[in-house]
């Protein structure tokens, strides 16, 4: 992975963490997660109006943008200025060995197939990880006008809130009354020890959507417009950020290995349970 740039920036990135640094609140944690995944968003809005390149990664919707080097390195140089102390994990490459047992996962630009293609469902997303078992995570939708922040503290306190109003608890409804956010990568469709447990699983609910965007997914399940979220061998970009979210709602998570795949479960208690026994039956 690439390290972290370390070295002093100049120009508007300056400018910018300069005037976080000013900022009394930025030693608030949600405060801070809540400006960089703004930040992030609004980049990505900005350059979507110039001629995009998209490089290739690993396949035809597996791609990245300048977006999502510009407001990975943005979102990294603020971390380095305001929270040097702190790991760093990001989709794009950045990486810093965490000196306290912190460690922030950055996804600039979650969804980029639909960013690039001019399809909304896309967001910038980050986490806060740390040794003690508390999890915060941030998700920021421009195109709606919605930033999700919360999670859970240490002691296991629920607090998530959407434009600063904070979630109710989730409902948590039969698996067969919900609709199931989930996705399986065509690579995989041939294989059976991923294909059969994941048809499985998704003959329960009412009815499935396929959006591309595991953060906004999960933040849609934090807010009860969708009922649950399913995936195999999800990266922690796409996983942290929105389980944040979904704990802080009062919702449960479960990862679970099963014929060599390993499947992220998040929604409410019921609906997991019942999607982990029909994962695990096939």
């Amino acid at each position: 992975m690439t390290p972290v740039q370390t070295e002093p920036t100049t120009g508007p990135t300056q400018a910018w963490i300069e005037s976080l640094a000013d900022r009394s609140d930025i030693v608030d944690d949600a405060v801070l997660a809540t400006l960089l995944v703004e930040r992030g968003a609004a980049l990505g809005t900005m350059l979507r109006r110039e001629p995009l390149e998209r490089i290739r990664k690993t396949s035809i919707s597996d791609i990245v943008t300048a977006a999502d080097h510009a407001a990975e390195e943005e979102i990294v140089a603020a971390l380095t200025a305001l929270r040097p102390d702190d790991g760093i994990l990001g989709e794009e490459g950045a990486a810093r060995e965490s000196r306290n047992g912190r460690q922030w996962i950055i996804d600039p630009i979650d969804g980029t197939y639909n960013y690039a293609h001019e399809i909304g469902n896309w967001c910038s997303a980050i986490a806060l990880r740390d040794n003690d078992g508390g999890l915060l995570g941030a998700v920021r939708r421009e195109l709606t006008d919605e930033t999700w922040v919360g999670g859970v503290t240490a002691d296991g306190r629920p607090s998530t809130r959407l434009n600063g109003r904070l979630l109710t608890p989730m409902p948590d409804l039969p698996l067969e009354q919900i609709c199931l956010a989930t996705y399986l990568h065509p690579a995989r469709i041939g294989d059976p020890n991923v294909l059969e447990p994941w048809l499985a699983a998704a003959r329960g609910p009412a009815t499935i959507r396929v959006l591309g965007s595991g953060s906004c997914d999960l933040a849609a399940v934090a807010t009860g417009r969708l009922g649950a979220f399913m995936q195999s061998g999800t990266a922690d970009w796409d996983w942290y950020p929105g389980l944040a979210l979904v704990l802080g709602a009062g919702g449960h998570a479960q990862v679970l290995h099963h014929r060599g795949y390993r499947w992220h479960l998040a929604g409410g208690e019921r609906t997991v349970r019942a999607l982990a026994d029909l994962l695990t039956r096939a």
